[in-house]
């Protein structure tokens, strides 16, 4: 019984919610956890009070789990016990009124102009052969043009890119959608790119924008990761410091240090709260501190 609730919640997640894949896979892990910690207890999601709720939370804890990864679980046993409790499988929700450890409140990781330019010269270089040059440079270009997730650049459907356009419908978390424009480096980078994969007859038929060999006809997001990885290090920068996240990060902060409206920002990157956003305002104070201490004549200790 206690597998299949787990599967009627992922299903009405998937269903009313329109839950993106990732999103399923942690809800179906974080409730497996505790299930398995209720069972080796005795209890089961049946039986569960908001004292063995809150117990569960001590254990993460005692783990050495971040606030962040608790704090989603407790996500999870919430969304988890409200399904229950409105499909009538329990009469009472045990973790209707618990609250969270919160988050740590880190600043994203971002990259200068200067940095960013490095990265799009190295990205033009690297591959073998030209044509994954072409490629790579489009693949960098759209990142930094747009702020899309990493998932939403390799998954692009070709017909989203045809016709020379000037904005791409991009398909997000949820399956929303959203219109994100391209400046004319990435135009003219996505151009050349869709010039020599229309060439390539591997290629042609393929769905995909960036087609691949496996199972999901795409470029896969490791895969991705380490190509970025490559163009890093080529480019003089340290490898640990630039992800494709690094690269959305990049496009949101130069945006808002550019006079970008916050909302502006917000929906080019597919965020429901303005709140996440705001913290690309703490990213830009952080870096005007670091420049008066680290250039004012007077700052020196």
């Amino acid at each position: 019984m206690e597998e299949r609730w787990i599967s009627l919640f992922l299903d009405a997640q998937a269903a009313d919610v329109g839950a993106a894949r990732n999103t399923l896979l942690a809800y179906g892990r974080d409730l497996k956890d505790f299930l398995s910690w209720l069972e080796r207890r005795g209890g089961s999601f049946a039986t569960a009070d908001r004292a063995a709720v809150e117990d569960y939370l001590i254990f993460c804890d005692a783990q050495g789990l971040s606030k962040a990864t608790r704090a989603r679980r407790l996500v999870s046993i919430r969304q988890f016990y409200r399904f229950l409790h409105d499909e009538g499988l329990r009469e009472d929700n045990p973790a209707i009124r618990l609250k969270g450890p919160g988050t740590d409140k880190r600043l994203p990781g971002t990259l200068s102009i200067d940095e960013v330019d490095r990265l799009l010269d190295s990205a033009r270089d690297r591959g073998r052969g030209d044509t994954l040059q072409v490629r790579n440079r489009c693949l960098l270009e759209l990142l930094y043009a747009t702020g899309m997730r990493v998932s939403e650049l390799v998954g692009l459907p070709i017909a989203a890119a045809r016709g020379d356009p000037q904005m791409l419908l991009v398909r997000g978390k949820g399956g929303k959608e959203r219109l994100v424009p391209l400046s004319p480096p990435a135009r003219e980078a996505l151009i050349a790119w869709l010039e020599r994969r229309d060439a390539d007859e591997a290629e042609a038929d393929s769905k995909f924008l960036f087609p691949g060999r496996g199972a999901t006809g795409h470029l896969t997001r490791e895969y991705f990761f380490r190509l970025i990885q490559q163009i890093a290090a080529d480019a003089g920068i340290a490898p640990s410091r630039v992800t494709p996240h690094t690269l959305r990060h990049a496009f949101a902060t130069h945006l808002l240090a550019g006079g970008a409206d916050l909302r502006a920002i917000q929906l080019m990157l597919g965020h429901a709260d303005i709140g996440t956003v705001e913290i690309y305002t703490h990213v830009l104070d952080e870096q005007l501190k670091n420049l008066v201490l680290n250039h004012h004549p007077l700052a020196k200790d």
